[in-house]
């Protein structure tokens, strides 16, 4: 029966509903649920009772979908549609960011908890908190993207994308929303920046001018002959020194709130000194000499740690006025002890990782072996030195034929020497 042989009084009743319509011989209902437009058949003949029936039907069905109780399956379990429909639940995305951040705390430092956290809050801001996670599109996590690189650093923008990516990954194994949400969160293209070492003049410049203690000249000395990554230099104890060995053991790291954990790749390492640091250890040991031992706390995860006692290296109490202080240097404290001290050396201002980079530009250049810097420098091997220094080897190409050349005449005159020997 179409609608053409439909009697006035049902064509009346059908036009008081909206969303209910005539197919083939029986009713269907009409209705927008996760940006989709849907159609189900009721199977129900086309009579006055049936059409109320539909328009109820139709209204519950609204009400769950607004208040987040709709179940596809439920109201229509033989449809073709029920377990493409389904396959995600009604659950807002701020309530699911409360429910996977503990979740994910498990497994992460509590300083690093922190950061994940901000980076998801702020990308749900921008999606939507009350947008519900079922009727999301790869459109919305495209327009997040947009967002964010706005008003924020590429290298930002991509580890907030990163992060929200983990939790969009957990709401699709779970069934929350769509899959594919967490395969938009793609990352910004950064350009490469090469390293900025120091040159020798300017260090020179850093350590004569710049520095106005002798603890600053020690420790700029310090980053520069390790490449010990900021975090790893302001860790240092004086337990972690080995004067007689040449060595420092690199155990831990310190984080922008003052807790440490583990170096960056997560493991030690041993970083045999040049003459320039042994000396720099030995004035930054004289300096702390009467500083007491102090309780803290490495974290490993959010579960396991170690507790030690041990004499902060370089300590902002040494030169500091205050009577209270910190007895460690964070990130932010260092920074702006850097930024000084390149001020009062008239030198071009640089991040205090370039003096990380100067370590190994220096040690390239002198053409030292590639497997001991990247070991020196806390790298699973030398790719990264390639990758990210090869500027700095390419500069010795022509030297380095000339001292490869060099050896192989000397390998060829001792050979030689041994075929003509006697016996």
């Amino acid at each position: 029966m179409g609608r053409e042989r439909i009697t006035g009084g049902l064509e009346a009743e059908l036009a008081k509903h909206t969303g209910i319509e005539i197919h083939g011989a029986n009713l269907r209902i009409v209705f927008m649920w996760r940006r989709i437009r849907c159609r189900e058949s009721l199977g129900l003949p086309v009579t006055k009772a049936n059409i109320k029936h539909a328009a109820q039907l139709r209204a519950a069905i609204l009400h769950e979908i607004k208040v987040g109780t709709f179940e596809y399956g439920r109201h229509f379990p033989n449809s073709k549609h029920a377990g493409n429909y389904s396959s995600a639940r009604d659950e807002r995305l701020e309530a699911l960011a409360e429910r996977y951040k503990p979740l994910k705390a498990v497994d992460i430092t509590p300083m690093t908890e922190e950061k994940y956290a901000y980076a998801i809050d702020i990308c749900v801001e921008l999606v939507g908190k009350d947008r519900l996670a079922g009727i999301l599109l790869p459109e919305d996590i495209h327009l997040l993207r947009a967002r964010l690189i706005e008003t924020r650093a590429p290298s930002t923008a991509n580890h907030y994308l990163a992060t929200f990516a983990g939790f969009l990954n957990w709401c699709e194994s779970n069934k929350y929303c769509v899959a594919g949400l967490a395969a938009a969160c793609t990352r910004f293209a950064m350009s490469e920046k090469e390293p900025d070492p120091l040159t020798h003049e300017e260090f020179d410049l850093v350590v004569t001018k710049g520095c106005l203690h002798p603890q600053d000249v020690a420790a700029t000395t310090l980053a520069v002959y390790t490449g010990l990554r900021p975090g790893e230099l302001c860790a240092l104890a004086v337990e972690d020194i080995d004067l007689e060995a040449g060595k420092i053991e690199v155990t831990r790291a310190i984080t922008a709130d003052g807790t440490f954990k583990l170096p960056k790749t997560g493991k030690p390492r041993t970083v045999l000194l040049m003459k320039p640091a042994i000396e720099a250890c030995r004035t930054l040991i004289a300096i702390v000499s009467k500083h007491p031992k102090r309780d803290i706390r490495v974290y490993h995860n959010r579960h396991e740690w170690r507790d030690e006692s041990v004499t902060p290296l370089l300590s902002p109490s040494t030169q500091a006025r205050k009577k209270v202080i910190n007895e460690w240097f964070v990130s932010t404290a260092w920074n702006t002890k850097w930024a000084g001290i390149q001020r009062r050396a008239g030198i071009r201002p640089r991040r205090p990782y370039q003096t990380r980079h100067t370590y190994a530009c220096w040690c390239l250049t002198a053409r030292g072996n590639l497997a001991f810097i990247a070991k020196q420098m806390g790298h699973k091997d030398f790719t990264m030195l390639v990758e990210v220094y090869a500027k700095w080897m390419d500069d010795e190409s022509p030297t380095e034929l000339s001292r490869i050349w060099d050896g192989i005449k000397t390998a060829q005159s001792q050979a030689n020497r041994y075929r003509s020997s006697p016996g």
